[in-house]
């Protein structure tokens, strides 16, 4: 609210229009005070210097018996959650405003008062409505429903990002897969950091999710950065922050690093083994006292993040070679997990390879393949470099280039040459088909028709691990015992034969 500047317009406005003016802004106060429930003003220092008359009936409901009791003292002392003090800083009105304190629910304005040279010499509360739980019920209810489908909105939305995967997503029943679930399971369960060891296309980052997403801190914002993607010398704003003006062209309002964005949650460092010596000092202090340092800054913030590390590289190597920080290193390994690469999960590729057909066939708008047997087993007994990602792409090419929904072994194996890959020898290409009719053959005991395949998967599984037994009953999912057994039965078979 400002007096208008009656000698700039003298010379503009006719007389009986500068009279209007001015008699307008002075009589805009006696109305406001007239017609509202309540006034009060406050001056340059937010301290209450005058209330109305129908102001004073709710100093008894906000604890003050004489007006001499809240008129002279700070605004934000006498009137709960009063927002008039940014209204005195920022020199701008808040119109429309719910206000709660003791004395009830308000319908309130705030407007600035200004001196004729625009400084802001106080400011205007005006009481519109004191009973707006009747008056504007239909507005509150509206307004009520709309906050709390945001609410839901955002609730939702916050679920979708943070539990992007859980540990139903990391496929596998073998003896690896589930012993990788187990140590996982129990790291999510602590606040200390978690360092995932393993061959790149492992799944670590999935991992990382479902480790965030079954721990207390799944609420709150799990917060990834690929060490190797990001230029070393954007790695230290990235994880810090930006001071505002820190440098020329930096962000006026500053930026937030990853930390700050994870404070209270998960922050995951993919490909650690990257990060530079130069930033792995800073790395150390922020994990080891909770404190962050923007770029541009000198002061610290604190931080509450629960830091899950990943390499594929060999991180005692990379200390050996003085790479990577001994006491960094120490600091990160308190719970390390091996993620076990696909060659020792063999037993797990055919539910990957439904998996993974499934979700490539959904994404494409096409029917999913259907695989034989004998091209599962050359899938099965691959190197799988790439583990589940080479998996991955492989399948995909096969998707696409084959013009049939049945996907045979011969055309895996061009397809893995065109790539430059050696297949793997196929080792269930005797395998039995199911026939409509049953051959005369077939007519035999179970235990006999069992116990014929158990050799040959035997025979192939010691053929394809070149005689090691401790491998080849990883590749069956089965224990050293179980083969042991299994040897000794096929011996004991062949003795009462001869």
């Amino acid at each position: 609210m400002k007096t208008p500047p009656t000698s700039a317009l003298a010379s503009t406005l006719p007389q009986d229009a500068q009279s209007i003016l001015e008699l307008a802004a002075h009589s805009l106060f006696g109305v406001f005070a007239g017609a509202s429930e309540g006034m009060l003003l406050v001056d340059a220092k937010a301290r209450v210097v005058w209330i109305n008359e129908q102001y004073r009936r709710f100093l008894p409901a906000l604890g003050y018996a004489q007006e001499s009791d809240f008129v002279g003292h700070a605004v934000s002392s006498v009137v709960q959650n009063t927002q008039m003090h940014r209204v005195l800083e920022t020199g701008k009105p808040i119109l429309i405003d719910l206000l709660t304190n003791k004395a009830g629910t308000f319908v309130v304005s705030r407007i600035p008062i200004k001196d004729d040279a625009g400084r802001v010499i106080g400011a205007l509360g005006i009481v519109l409505f004191d009973h707006p739980e009747t008056t504007l019920q239909p507005l509150i209810s509206k307004f009520a429903r709309m906050q709390r489908e945001l609410d839901d909105a955002r609730r939702e939305l916050a679920g979708q990002r943070r539990n992007k995967y859980t540990f139903a997503s990391f496929v596998g029943s073998s003896p690896a897969a589930t012993e990788v679930k187990r140590q996982a399971r129990r790291a999510a369960q602590s606040s200390s950091p978690v360092l995932l060891l393993g061959e790149t296309g492992t799944g670590k980052e999935l991992l990382a999710h479902a480790i965030h997403a079954s721990s207390p801190r799944s609420s709150a914002a799990l917060v990834s950065v690929n060490i190797a993607a990001i230029p070393d010398t954007l790695l230290e704003a990235e994880f810090f922050g930006v001071a505002p003006g820190a440098y020329t062209g930096a962000d006026r309002k500053g930026r937030q690093g990853k930390f700050k964005l994870a404070d209270g949650g998960t922050l995951f460092l993919d490909e650690i083994g990257d990060m530079p010596p130069g930033l792995q000092a800073k790395l150390l202090r922020a994990l080891q006292e909770g404190e962050i340092e923007p770029l541009g800054s000198n002061q610290l913030i604190s931080v509450d993040v629960r830091v899950v590390a990943a390499t594929s590289r060999d991180l005692h190597a990379l200390v050996r070679e003085g790479k990577f920080r001994e006491d960094l290193f120490y600091r990160l390994n308190v719970l390390p997990i091996r993620v076990p690469p696909l060659r020792e999960r063999a037993s797990d590729i055919p539910a990957l390879i439904e998996l993974l057909a499934e979700d490539m066939s959904l994404r494409n708008g096409t029917a999913a393949p259907e695989f034989s047997n004998q091209a599962v087993a050359l899938l099965m007994h691959q190197h799988w470099r790439g583990n589940i990602r080479e998996l991955r792409n492989v399948l995909e090419q096969a998707l696409l280039r084959s013009d049939a929904l049945r996907i045979e072994a011969g055309f895996l194996e061009q397809l893995l040459r065109e790539s430059g890959v050696e297949p793997a020898p196929k080792i269930l290409e005797s395998a039995p088909t199911v026939s409509a009719t049953p051959r005369q053959a077939d007519l035999r005991p179970l235990a006999e028709q069992v116990a014929e395949l158990e050799a040959e998967a035997l025979a192939a599984a010691l053929q394809a691990t070149h005689g090691n037994k401790v491998a080849a009953a990883k590749l069956l999912g089965i224990s050293r015992a179980k083969l042991y057994a299994l040897q000794a039965s096929e011996l004991s078979e062949i003795n009462t034969i001869d």
